[in-house]
């Protein structure tokens, strides 16, 4: 039994593209902790796969992606005003970036 290798999905990515791919970074306190070990966390759409997103962050940013981790967290059920609700699904994407490069979050896009 031959194992298939793997599809590499390096195709280019438009640059208005990848502005719908990587909605905004998160800033929290675990992912400014993070970003002593050179990984920033994005918030992206919950159709976004991980090449998608690494062609996106290198365009935008010019930078060097070492890998990328995703998750999905599921919306609550909360009530809104007694009425029940549900808080919408996100992805997150956790970007290690290659040694020697950096995203500066606090200057504009």
């Amino acid at each position: 039994m031959s194992i298939r290798p793997r599809k590499k999905n390096d195709a280019k990515i438009s640059l208005n593209r990848a502005y719908q791919v990587v909605l905004n970074p998160l800033v929290t306190e675990k992912a400014t902790q993070m970003s002593e070990f050179n990984k920033i966390v994005f918030a992206v759409p919950l159709d976004a796969n991980k090449s998608d997103i690494k062609s996106s962050i290198e365009k935008i940013f010019s930078v060097q992606v070492k890998s990328i981790n995703t998750i999905l967290l599921k919306g609550k059920v909360k009530r809104f005003k007694g009425v029940l609700g549900r808080r919408p699904n996100t992805k997150k994407a956790i970007v290690t970036l290659a040694p020697g490069n950096t995203i500066d979050l606090s200057v504009g896009v």
